[in-house]
């Protein structure tokens, strides 16, 4: 997959600033080995009537052997047609040069209505993974939103239905395997609960969002017998915590930490 769309457009358009993302990786690590820093920078720039996009995430680590820092790399499309919106966005990574994910957009506000389309396209041929549809319209003082999904390799429609009313919303997802409801209540400024049940299996989680205030959230989900996760943010900082669950113990820890800084 050549590369020559991403240096014309670094060329010519106005870049943003880079962003340095920091994490600590999963386990127990010494020194400098826990750090996975990575780079990302992006620009845009437009030519006649598309919106032109690229970005690239780089590993930020010295090393002698510079072609193993670029880690992915995309280019993004964009125009209108109408009252469409219409996109289209390919991601390459460095595992695999001669192909690219594609993923297409259409949106349109008039109608609520928007399609999205998933592909892969490269040196052994091009192929679509699912077409998705999303309708949007007002019950009441509610917004429903209802979403086929298509998965053109298997034939298999899932089908997702959305309810929003403010502070209490409903998600179903139903697929020939499983059925799944989560309902999400704002009981007050400060915490959310959202219970979710599949039906087909009986598993069942809980999710409680803890607003802490100054930019700082806890958000803790509950899996019996399988795990507890928690996503601690403050600022530019992101905890994760998965702890898996072994009968009625613990049977550990990982944790990675993940530090945003702008330049």
């Amino acid at each position: 997959m050549k590369f020559a769309l991403f240096a014309i457009l670094a060329t010519t358009a106005a870049a943003s600033r880079p962003a340095l993302s920091i994490q600590v990786r999963d386990g127990n690590f010494d020194g400098l080995d826990g750090l996975d820093p990575s780079l990302t920078w992006s620009s845009a720039t437009t030519s006649g009537d598309y919106d032109l996009e690229v970005g690239v995430d780089v590993a930020a680590r010295p090393t002698a052997d510079l072609a193993s820092l670029p880690r992915s790399a995309w280019g993004k499309a964009s125009r209108s047609f109408g009252a469409w919106g219409v996109s289209a966005r390919a991601d390459v990574q460095r595992s695999d040069l001669n192909s690219a994910d594609i993923e297409v957009n259409a949106n349109s506000d008039r109608d609520d209505l928007s399609l999205k389309m998933l592909a892969n396209a490269g040196s052994a041929g091009s192929s679509v993974s699912s077409i998705q549809a999303t309708k949007g319209f007002t019950s009441g003082d509610a917004r429903v939103t209802v979403s086929p999904t298509i998965d053109m390799a298997t034939k298999d429609v899932n089908v997702d239905i959305g309810y929003d009313a403010g502070k209490t919303n409903v998600e179903v997802a139903a697929s020939k395997d499983e059925q799944t409801i989560k309902v999400s209540q704002q009981i007050d400024d400060d915490n959310r609960v959202a219970p979710s049940i599949a039906l087909r299996s009986g598993k069942m989680a809980v999710e409680w969002e803890r607003n802490l205030g100054d930019d700082n959230s806890l958000t803790t989900t509950l899996r019996p017998n399988e795990s507890v996760d928690m996503e601690w943010k403050d600022s530019a900082w992101t905890a994760n915590i998965n702890m898996p669950i072994d009968g009625n113990s613990i049977s550990g820890a990982n944790v990675s930490v993940k530090r945003e800084v702008n330049f």
